[in-house]
């Protein structure tokens, strides 16, 4: 029998990428439910607050991490060898969640949450256009139905969806773009001085406006949510970063896909909106789609 079948170390070391992989399955799950949470909360504040200071205030509790990791380890967390393309992230970061946040003001969280998932389709695209990856045709065909479901729940032209569905699809694109970012970045500087300048520079960005439509919380039930809104949207943060560290990307990225459901659960319970079957049917094939398409990106990093 071959040595490396009975070698108690490597059996060991094995044991321990698997239970590193489940922490970080667990970690991006938690991460992801406490998302759908920050979702519900920031639709319902958009009752009572502009879009531009929730989106602030979701921000609140990401920078506030950050500032404790700066207290701890000092300046030494900004070192980074491409300032400009940390801070064209941390721009991105704020459109795509301001404009999400616009857009959930008027659209159901669960068509916006599916309408979303397009975000992977166009890392796909921008990686071939961008980053000069291969992309063979089956990866191209699974791009092309994927958005063929995203046009499914939209349905432009027939007045099913409100007109700031199209908001969501920028959305998509800004955070697509601030994937390939992410990819780029990844050889050149840690995750913590990422998250760092992605917190600062969104937050910086967000404040001169937001100070034009802020409004002052008028009752604790407010700043209670208020509250809960930015500490939720760190702790899933810190998840996100975490699963990372302890699992492949590839691995856990088809748990974005829970989402769904938890912005359906949410959706239902908080604001009595179900998705129509249409939704359904695109919303599936657009994550079959998606999970083939992470399947051919799999192989590919293989080979």
């Amino acid at each position: 029998m071959p040595q490396h079948m009975t070698d108690p170390a490597l059996a060991d070391d094995s044991d321990a990428h698997r239970r590193r992989r489940l922490l970080g399955i667990g970690a991006m799950a938690l991460g992801f439910f406490l998302f759908s949470i920050v979702d519900t909360t920031a639709k319902f504040l958009t009752d009572t607050f502009h879009p531009l200071q929730i989106v602030w205030m979701r921000q609140l509790g990401l920078l506030a991490g950050v500032l404790v990791m700066m207290a701890a380890q000092g300046m030494t967390l900004l070192r980074t060898k491409a300032p400009g393309l940390q801070i064209t992230r941390g721009v991105l970061a704020a459109a795509s969640a301001t404009l999400f946040i616009y857009a959930v003001a008027y659209v159901p969280l669960a068509d916006a949450v599916a309408i979303t998932f397009v975000a992977p389709f166009m890392v796909t695209v921008l990686g071939a256009l961008l980053l000069k990856e291969q992309v063979g045709l089956r990866r191209w065909t699974a791009v092309t139905i994927g958005f063929l479901g995203a046009l499914i729940i939209i349905r432009p032209g027939m007045g099913v969806l409100h007109p700031a569905a199209g908001l969501l699809v920028l959305a998509a694109l800004f955070f697509a773009l601030r994937q390939i970012a992410s990819r780029v970045l990844g050889s050149a500087d840690p995750t913590r001085t990422t998250v760092a300048y992605t917190a600062i520079t969104a937050s910086a960005v967000l404040t001169v406006p937001m100070l034009f439509v802020w409004q002052t919380p008028g009752n604790w039930q407010a700043f209670a949510l208020i509250a809960l809104l930015a500490i939720l949207a760190g702790v899933a943060e810190t998840m996100i970063i975490r699963a990372l560290e302890l699992a492949e990307a590839v691995v856990l990225a088809p748990i974005h896909y829970t989402l769904l459901i938890w912005g359906t659960t949410w959706g239902w319970l908080v604001f009595g909106q179900l998705p129509d079957i249409w939704t359904w049917i695109g919303a599936a094939i657009i994550i079959v789609s998606g999970l083939y398409t992470l399947h051919r990106e799999r192989q590919a990093k293989r080979r």
